[in-house]
């Protein structure tokens, strides 16, 4: 069975991108997670990476002899082994805009994600508000995502991105998580849409997960010094 190599499930919004997309999906795999100590050069955390995949980072897919990193690469190989999943979307120009957001979500909103790290279990409403008052590139991010989650809603009639799930949906959860724990100001449609998504099955069983940690890493902490 391929394994899925992930860091803490309340901080680590990369590896909840090929997790969600996996246990959405009905794709079986095990579980390896391996916790934050720090990513220092030496730290536990490198070191059990580094025999794994060259970046030392999290999340990988092992399949065999195959070791494939960086969430693209996941979600495209996890799509390319299982077919029958309609992974992406299976109108062409569709699927290229899924590919788009995707590949716009992995480069781009830099000021959202970091000034609201994601915190699952955490309630920063307060903090939220301050990002939301100081940081110009948080709204413009936000406005951002309101206008492509809106235009595509509207396009395929929802309740998802794509009308059913996908990639993008998975590569979009943890965005709607800082959403929620900072309680960023959005529209009712994107509000609607971010319920939609946390009510996944794929994706509640991410946020138990994360809940059941109770792991406080001060190092992911900007904004607390203890839980």
């Amino acid at each position: 069975m391929q394994k899925l190599y992930i860091g803490n499930k309340n901080y680590s919004s990369w590896s909840m991108r090929p997790w969600v997309l996996l246990k959405q999906a009905g794709i079986a795999f095990e579980e390896v997670k391996v916790r934050f100590d720090s990513f220092d050069a030496g730290s536990e955390f490198r070191t059990i990476l580094a025999n794994i995949t060259p970046t030392s980072k999290v999340p990988v897919l092992v399949d065999g002899d195959l070791a494939v990193w960086d969430t693209l690469a996941i979600a495209e190989y996890v799509a390319e082994q299982n077919p029958d999943k309609n992974l992406w979307p299976e109108d062409t120009k569709a699927r290229a805009r899924a590919r788009s957001i995707c590949a716009e979500m992995h480069s781009g909103f830099t000021g959202l994600r970091s000034q609201c790290p994601m915190n699952i279990e955490a309630s920063l409403p307060e903090i939220g508000a301050l990002v939301w008052r100081d940081k110009p590139a948080v709204r413009a991010d936000v406005a951002r995502l309101t206008d492509m989650w809106t235009a595509l809603l509207e396009q395929h009639g929802g309740p998802l991105l794509f009308g059913h799930f996908t990639v993008a949906d998975a590569y979009f959860a943890p965005v709607c998580m800082r959403l929620k724990t900072y309680a960023l100001p959005v529209s009712a449609v994107v509000a609607a849409y971010v319920q939609r998504v946390c009510e996944l099955p794929g994706v509640q069983a991410w946020i138990d997960g994360a809940l059941a940690e109770k792991d406080f890493r001060d190092f992911e902490e900007p904004y607390r010094l203890r839980r």
